[in-house]
């Protein structure tokens, strides 16, 4: 099964990191986006964050990093990924990822979105 996490990763961080590697076990292959929002201001360039997340990643053959616009839920259509994958970082996060799950369930019923708690320091940079 195929499944996307999707993200700024502006900056990339272990906890980014630690989903990753988590997700490689899970799922026969994990694609990583970097989200391309011309309405942001970076810190770090598209390029940069998907260099890092390649160098980051490249001992796990089943990962692929990529980058996208619009709807993650059109891309996980575009890409065959049954799921889409989110980070939670505390109990705080639960209700917007929550509200977020919903959304992506009433755009496409093909599309499930699964929650992994970050187990590492989620707030510190690669």
């Amino acid at each position: 099964m195929r499944a996307l996490y999707p993200g700024s990763f502006d900056p990339l961080t272990f906890g980014h990191l630690d989903l990753i590697e988590r997700a490689s076990r899970l799922f026969d292959e994990v694609i990583v986006a970097v989200l391309r929002n011309p309405n942001k201001q970076p810190s770090f360039s598209l390029e940069q964050r998907l260099e890092q997340l390649r160098t980051a990643t490249g001992h796990l053959p089943q990962v692929r990093v990529t980058s996208f616009e619009g709807l993650t839920v059109n891309f996980a259509l575009q890409e065959q990924a049954r799921v889409i994958l989110r980070g939670l970082r505390a109990l705080s996060d639960f209700e917007f990822e929550l509200q977020l799950a919903h959304t992506n369930a009433s755009l496409s019923s093909a599309v499930d979105t699964l929650s992994l708690i970050h187990i590492s320091e989620p707030t510190r940079p690669y």
